[in-house]
């Protein structure tokens, strides 16, 4: 599935026609990957064109950077935060494990409603709706939220390993902050820069 996703995104993604942009973010995964034991023959890295300050990570190993969050970084440490916490997400196998979990709430959501049905239970469509509602924002996007906060513990490790400062990480999410608001915490499935900015910094904290 990651490598069929790969293929979608490089079909209808154009390449970035910055060379300096492809070669500074092939040298910082070199080191990275270098540094956490891996073979960089084993993974694929792309700079997509495009002004969206994001980047992804797929089963397969295989990453990819926007234009955008290379206009945003100010260095190559803060790029390493970057491709540190991707490559984080696959070493954690996230993608199963939300898959997984997405499966789980699903299955559980049509047992409830066919018990709902089963014992005629009134406005039982409203309440399996309602349900749903609370096992995305209660269960799914938290998990989420963890997923996240792992990878940027896992990236942090990465960057120390290969010799870039842990502080590049917490300036990467400010200048992510600095970019606007955004909505209430709960509702996102990734967490607020400022959380992730203390989580960080309690980490380099910790390991001084």
């Amino acid at each position: 599935m990651g490598e069929e996703a790969w293929a979608a995104i490089r079909q209808r993604s154009p390449l970035s026609s910055n060379t300096e942009y492809s070669e500074v973010t092939r040298r910082v995964a070199g080191r990275l990957l270098r540094a956490g034991g891996h073979d960089t023959g084993d993974w694929e890295f792309a700079v997509f064109a495009g002004d969206q300050v994001n980047a992804f990570a797929l089963p397969g190993r295989k990453i990819g950077v926007y234009e955008g969050m290379l206009d945003l970084v100010t260095s190559e440490g803060q790029l390493a935060a970057v491709i540190g916490h991707e490559i984080g997400h696959i070493e954690a196998d996230h993608s199963r494990e939300r898959m997984s979990a997405q499966m789980a709430g699903n299955a559980a959501l049509r047992v409830l409603s066919w018990l709902l049905d089963l014992g005629e239970v009134e406005f039982a469509d409203e309440i399996a709706a309602a349900l749903g509602v609370g096992v995305e924002f209660g269960v799914l996007r938290p998990y989420g939220r963890g997923q996240e906060e792992e990878a940027d513990l896992l990236g942090l490790h990465l960057m120390r390993s290969a010799d870039y400062q842990g502080e590049e990480a917490v300036a990467l999410w400010q200048r992510m902050a600095a970019r606007g608001q955004r909505g209430p915490d709960f509702l996102s499935t990734h967490p607020a820069p400022q959380s992730r900015i203390e989580a960080l910094q309690e980490a380099i904290s910790v390991a001084s």
